[in-house]
Protein backbone atom coordinates (compact mmCIF):
# COMPACT_ATOMS: atom_id res chain seq x y z
CA UNK A 1 0.00 0.00 0.00
CA UNK A 2 1.46 3.14 -0.87
CA UNK A 3 1.32 5.98 1.52
CA UNK A 4 0.26 9.72 1.10
CA UNK A 5 2.70 12.23 2.30
CA UNK A 6 0.25 13.31 4.93
CA UNK A 7 -0.10 9.83 5.89
CA UNK A 8 3.85 9.69 6.01
CA UNK A 9 4.44 12.91 8.11
CA UNK A 10 1.23 11.96 10.30
CA UNK A 11 3.50 8.11 11.04
CA UNK A 12 6.81 10.20 11.05
CA UNK A 13 5.02 11.97 14.12
CA UNK A 14 3.44 9.59 15.99
CA UNK A 15 6.43 7.51 15.86
CA UNK A 16 8.68 10.69 17.35
CA UNK A 17 5.30 10.83 20.22
CA UNK A 18 5.15 7.38 20.97
CA UNK A 19 9.16 7.04 21.29
CA UNK A 20 9.12 10.44 23.86
CA UNK A 21 5.95 8.85 25.54
CA UNK A 22 7.88 4.98 25.85
CA UNK A 23 11.15 7.24 27.30
CA UNK A 24 8.48 8.99 30.03
CA UNK A 25 6.97 5.70 31.38
CA UNK A 26 10.30 3.66 31.83
CA UNK A 27 11.63 6.67 33.68
CA UNK A 28 8.60 5.46 36.55
CA UNK A 29 10.48 3.09 38.78
CA UNK A 30 8.35 4.20 41.98
CA UNK A 31 5.50 1.52 43.22
CA UNK A 32 3.46 2.83 46.42
CA UNK A 33 0.21 3.28 47.72
CA UNK A 34 -1.09 7.17 46.46
CA UNK A 35 -3.71 9.09 48.61
CA UNK A 36 -6.35 10.39 46.28
CA UNK A 37 -8.31 13.66 46.03
CA UNK A 38 -11.19 14.20 44.33
CA UNK A 39 -12.27 17.93 45.04
CA UNK A 40 -14.28 20.52 43.65
CA UNK A 41 -17.91 21.83 42.97
CA UNK A 42 -18.04 19.51 39.64
CA UNK A 43 -20.34 15.94 39.79
CA UNK A 44 -18.52 12.96 40.11
CA UNK A 45 -16.57 12.85 42.94
CA UNK A 46 -17.36 9.62 44.46
CA UNK A 47 -18.12 8.13 41.03
CA UNK A 48 -14.69 8.98 39.87
CA UNK A 49 -13.74 6.77 43.21
CA UNK A 50 -15.68 3.95 42.87
CA UNK A 51 -14.70 3.68 39.63
CA UNK A 52 -11.05 2.83 41.17
CA UNK A 53 -12.56 0.77 43.16
CA UNK A 54 -13.89 -1.36 40.50
CA UNK A 55 -10.32 -1.67 39.29
CA UNK A 56 -9.05 -2.44 42.49
CA UNK A 57 -12.17 -5.37 42.73
CA UNK A 58 -11.12 -6.43 39.53
CA UNK A 59 -7.31 -7.26 40.12
CA UNK A 60 -8.78 -9.29 43.31
CA UNK A 61 -7.81 -6.22 46.34
CA UNK A 62 -10.13 -5.90 49.11
CA UNK A 63 -11.58 -2.29 49.53
CA UNK A 64 -13.31 -0.68 52.39
CA UNK A 65 -15.40 2.00 52.12
CA UNK A 66 -15.89 4.79 54.77
CA UNK A 67 -18.95 7.07 54.57
CA UNK A 68 -19.28 10.45 55.98
CA UNK A 69 -22.36 12.86 56.30
CA UNK A 70 -24.39 11.12 53.16
CA UNK A 71 -24.44 7.95 54.48
CA UNK A 72 -28.14 7.30 54.87
CA UNK A 73 -28.38 6.79 51.44
CA UNK A 74 -29.15 3.78 49.76
CA UNK A 75 -26.77 4.00 46.89
CA UNK A 76 -26.89 2.03 43.53
CA UNK A 77 -22.88 2.37 43.84
CA UNK A 78 -23.13 0.31 47.17
CA UNK A 79 -25.37 -2.48 46.03
CA UNK A 80 -23.05 -2.86 43.41
CA UNK A 81 -20.16 -3.29 45.27
CA UNK A 82 -22.03 -5.27 47.53
CA UNK A 83 -21.94 -7.89 45.19
CA UNK A 84 -18.24 -8.58 45.47
CA UNK A 85 -19.04 -9.83 49.00
CA UNK A 86 -15.56 -10.34 51.22
CA UNK A 87 -13.90 -7.92 48.77
CA UNK A 88 -15.82 -5.29 50.30
CA UNK A 89 -16.29 -3.44 53.60
CA UNK A 90 -19.01 -0.44 53.64
CA UNK A 91 -19.72 1.39 56.42
CA UNK A 92 -22.14 4.04 56.13
CA UNK A 93 -22.24 6.11 59.37
CA UNK A 94 -23.43 9.89 58.08
CA UNK A 95 -27.28 10.72 58.84
CA UNK A 96 -27.57 13.21 55.72
CA UNK A 97 -25.80 16.39 54.37
CA UNK A 98 -25.40 19.00 57.69
CA UNK A 99 -27.87 21.39 56.31
CA UNK A 100 -30.13 17.89 56.65
CA UNK A 101 -29.05 17.19 60.33
CA UNK A 102 -28.54 20.83 61.79
CA UNK A 103 -27.31 19.00 64.74
CA UNK A 104 -23.41 19.76 65.12
CA UNK A 105 -22.80 17.83 68.61
CA UNK A 106 -24.56 14.73 66.59
CA UNK A 107 -22.54 15.27 63.08
CA UNK A 108 -19.05 15.15 65.16
CA UNK A 109 -20.10 12.12 67.18
CA UNK A 110 -21.22 10.44 64.04
CA UNK A 111 -17.75 11.62 62.14
CA UNK A 112 -15.60 10.34 65.19
CA UNK A 113 -17.27 7.09 64.99
CA UNK A 114 -16.72 6.53 61.09
CA UNK A 115 -13.13 7.89 61.59
CA UNK A 116 -12.60 5.00 64.62
CA UNK A 117 -13.61 2.39 61.44
CA UNK A 118 -11.44 4.13 59.17
CA UNK A 119 -8.57 4.24 61.52
CA UNK A 120 -9.00 0.80 61.56
CA UNK A 121 -9.18 -0.03 58.25
CA UNK A 122 -5.97 2.37 57.65
CA UNK A 123 -4.12 -0.60 59.30
CA UNK A 124 -5.22 -3.46 57.82
CA UNK A 125 -2.50 -4.68 55.19
CA UNK A 126 -4.87 -7.03 53.40
CA UNK A 127 -7.16 -3.73 52.68
CA UNK A 128 -5.83 -2.17 48.84
CA UNK A 129 -8.05 0.36 48.96
CA UNK A 130 -9.61 2.63 51.60
CA UNK A 131 -12.46 5.26 49.96
CA UNK A 132 -12.98 8.09 52.60
CA UNK A 133 -16.44 9.37 50.91
CA UNK A 134 -17.00 13.06 51.61
CA UNK A 135 -14.19 13.11 54.45
CA UNK A 136 -13.40 16.72 52.92
CA UNK A 137 -16.70 17.94 53.85
CA UNK A 138 -16.28 16.73 57.79
CA UNK A 139 -12.54 18.00 57.66
CA UNK A 140 -14.16 21.42 56.33
CA UNK A 141 -16.44 21.57 59.32
CA UNK A 142 -13.93 20.78 62.01
CA UNK A 143 -15.51 17.57 63.13
CA UNK A 144 -12.29 15.31 63.15
CA UNK A 145 -8.77 17.21 63.31
CA UNK A 146 -7.36 17.36 60.20
CA UNK A 147 -3.72 16.53 62.00
CA UNK A 148 -5.13 13.80 63.34
CA UNK A 149 -6.62 12.32 59.89
CA UNK A 150 -3.45 12.90 58.09
CA UNK A 151 -1.25 11.08 60.58
CA UNK A 152 -3.26 8.18 60.04
CA UNK A 153 -3.03 8.45 56.58
CA UNK A 154 0.48 8.55 56.49
CA UNK A 155 1.09 5.43 58.74
CA UNK A 156 -0.82 2.94 56.84
CA UNK A 157 0.31 0.03 54.94
CA UNK A 158 2.75 1.16 51.95
CA UNK A 159 0.53 -0.25 49.03
CA UNK A 160 -2.57 0.76 50.08
CA UNK A 161 -4.08 3.45 48.37
CA UNK A 162 -6.97 6.10 49.80
CA UNK A 163 -9.33 8.02 48.21
CA UNK A 164 -10.60 10.62 49.57
CA UNK A 165 -13.93 12.88 48.75
CA UNK A 166 -15.73 16.01 48.84
CA UNK A 167 -15.96 19.31 47.59
CA UNK A 168 -13.38 22.38 49.71
CA UNK A 169 -10.25 20.16 50.30
CA UNK A 170 -8.37 21.61 52.65
CA UNK A 171 -4.88 22.65 51.37
CA UNK A 172 -3.06 20.66 53.60
CA UNK A 173 -5.06 17.42 52.44
CA UNK A 174 -3.96 18.51 49.05
CA UNK A 175 -0.50 19.42 49.70
CA UNK A 176 -0.25 15.64 51.42
CA UNK A 177 -1.58 14.40 48.39
CA UNK A 178 0.22 12.52 45.19
CA UNK A 179 -3.00 12.53 43.30
CA UNK A 180 -5.50 15.67 43.31
CA UNK A 181 -8.45 16.32 40.83
CA UNK A 182 -10.78 19.10 40.62
CA UNK A 183 -14.01 18.62 38.99
CA UNK A 184 -15.31 21.74 37.69
CA UNK A 185 -19.09 22.24 36.99
CA UNK A 186 -20.00 23.85 33.63
CA UNK A 187 -23.64 23.02 33.33
CA UNK A 188 -25.92 20.65 35.97
CA UNK A 189 -29.42 19.78 35.29
CA UNK A 190 -30.60 20.07 39.09
CA UNK A 191 -30.85 24.10 38.26
CA UNK A 192 -33.00 23.19 35.27
CA UNK A 193 -35.31 21.84 37.44
CA UNK A 194 -34.72 18.33 37.13
CA UNK A 195 -34.63 16.07 40.97
CA UNK A 196 -32.56 13.04 41.46
CA UNK A 197 -32.31 10.56 40.22
CA UNK A 198 -31.37 6.37 40.47
CA UNK A 199 -28.75 6.02 38.22
CA UNK A 200 -27.40 9.51 38.04
CA UNK A 201 -26.96 11.39 41.64
CA UNK A 202 -27.28 7.54 43.91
Amino acid sequence: MTLTPEEIRHREKMAKRKAVQDREVESKSIEKGLLAVHTGAGKGKSTAAFGMALRTLAHGGRIVVIQFIKGAWNTGERKALERFGDQVEWHALGEGFTWNTQDRAKDIANCRAAWDQARAALKRSDVSMVILDELNIALRYDYLPIDDVLADIAARPPMQHVVVTGRNARPAMIEAADLVTEMTQVAHHFKKGVKAQAGIEF
